[in-house]
């Protein structure tokens, strides 16, 4: 599959890419990752490894994109906890007893 990382094109098969990240041990993951075999790495070490070129010069996204196009599973960043209201503490006693009260 021809893609394009960086500006520059990219021919890439699901094979080369399982080639060339044999033996590389995987770097903690923080943000989006790559599930090559059965390890998970970040996509900004596969990037490197596949393109050699420095993580400054593509995005997660470019990448990402075209990993998914070969068949690896991809995964995002965990998406933030939605904020809850914060009851006080008459609001909290009185939810508690089952009578709302609006403020």
């Amino acid at each position: 599959m021809r893609c394009v990382i960086a500006r520059f094109p990219f021919d890439l098969t699901k094979t080369s890419v399982l080639e060339s990240m044999k033996g590389i041990k995987p770097e903690q993951v923080v943000g989006e990752s790559v599930i090559i075999g059965r390890r998970t790495y970040p996509v900004k070490q596969v990037g490197q490894v596949i393109t050699r070129q420095d993580r400054r010069d593509f995005s997660a996204g470019e990448v990402l994109r075209a990993m998914t196009q070969l068949g690896f599973t991809c995964r995002g960043l965990p998406r933030a906890a939605v904020p809850t209201r914060v009851l006080s503490p008459l609001q909290q006693a009185s939810a508690m007893l089952g009578i709302p009260v609006t403020v």
